[in-house]
């Protein structure tokens, strides 16, 4: 990724930072719905009524506004992540699962479209490093955020001592990606809800002697089609 150099307008004037949100919001909306290769510029233009000098005003290229997308979904993301799993009133495991819980809401409003990461990962992995590495990179972050908090769960002894969190974040990052996959194709969140009993499910049945049954978790992950890191 090309780091966006900012423009001393966009600091000083308001009308250009809204400028700017409307076409990321169009942009978002529309990456969800019709993927990168059928995202036109003129489309998006057409959207929010931004005349086309404005647009490259903002962004290089097609390729820099698309970044740009997946960077304020990502902030969407943390903060989705700070609000599932910052209450510290709740388990360790009840916060992990109440993030995947408000993430299928968000999934509902938007048609159950699924996950921009995903889909975009899907559609880009094989043909872009630049979206391939940036896309492993934001699953990356989610897991870490994820893993802080199973490491808490195995402190508390919810887990089995010999779990690795980072490990199972990312089995579990895996599995929903997979889940919310199917629910996109049958536009229905019966998918995302079985991946979760399944998943905590079985974390809750490992018993501290036992490890968790990796062969079990891992079955869910295998639709998920992005490299992983090293591959």
């Amino acid at each position: 990724m090309h780091p966006h150099g900012a423009h001393e307008v966009d600091v000083a004037s308001p009308i250009t930072h809204s400028t700017k949100q409307r076409l990321l919001d169009a942009g978002m909306a529309m990456l969800l719905q019709h993927g990168y290769n059928d995202l036109g510029i003129q489309a998006v233009l057409a959207a929010t009524g931004v005349p086309k000098g404005s647009f490259y005003h903002h962004f290089r290229d097609k390729e820099d506004f698309a970044l740009q997308v997946i960077d304020q979904y990502m902030r969407a993301v943390h903060a989705g992540l700070d609000a599932g799993l910052g209450d510290g009133t709740l388990p360790p495991l009840e916060r992990v699962r109440r993030f995947f819980q408000m993430t299928r809401r968000a999934y509902r409003e938007e048609g159950y479209l699924g996950c921009l990461l995903g889909g975009l990962g899907q559609e880009l992995s094989g043909v872009s490093e630049v979206f391939r590495h940036k896309i492993e990179w934001c699953f990356a972050q989610i897991a870490e955020r994820l893993a802080a908090c199973l490491e808490e769960a195995r402190h508390a002894g919810d887990l089995p001592p010999r779990t690795d969190p980072r490990e199972l974040a990312d089995r579990l990052v895996d599995c929903w990606e997979g889940a919310a996959l199917r629910s996109r194709l049958r536009r229905d969140p019966a998918p995302l809800d079985a991946m979760l009993d399944f998943f905590f499910a079985g974390v809750g049945a490992a018993r501290p002697t036992q490890g968790l049954d990796s062969t079990k978790v891992r079955r869910c992950a295998r639709e998920r089609t992005i490299p992983r890191r090293g591959a």
